[in-house]
């Protein structure tokens, strides 16, 4: 699992027991799995199409630091399937995990559109000539 993005838990982000909001996680979450999605696919026009069950196992509190994961799965014609784990970096608590997030590239007509790819490709990779 990559973690490449941190999150610092503050005041806004806190539901009324005090503890992070799980929309606020959710919105994240499916935030850098759309940027990864992009990235990978090379189409800016990629959206969300699932995400299966989430399970909350622990919180976070205000000022807590939390690291979101992202692993690809597999990809499908029009899409890539990443997992996901978010963890507190404070208590070293995994907050939640969800197994599969569907993530679709369209085009202009908001259609599937097919990628070609087969694996993950890295920046370094696609620079090389």
């Amino acid at each position: 699992m990559n973690f490449h993005t941190r999150k610092w838990i503050k005041p806004q982000d806190l539901n009324p027991n005090r503890s992070l909001f799980g929309g606020r996680l959710l919105e994240w979450i499916d935030e850098e799995a759309a940027l990864y999605a992009i990235i990978q696919l090379e189409n800016p026009r990629t959206v969300t199409k699932y995400i299966s069950e989430i399970d909350f196992k622990a919180s976070a509190r205000e000022g807590d630091i939390i690291e979101i994961g992202l692993e690809p799965v597999k990809f499908g014609t029009a899409s890539i399937t990443l997992k996901c784990e978010v963890r507190n970096k404070m208590t070293r608590e995994t907050i939640i995990t969800i197994d599969k997030i569907v993530m679709v590239g369209l085009d202009e007509e908001g259609n599937a559109k097919a990628h070609g790819k087969t694996q993950i490709e890295y920046v370094k990779n696609r620079l090389e000539v």
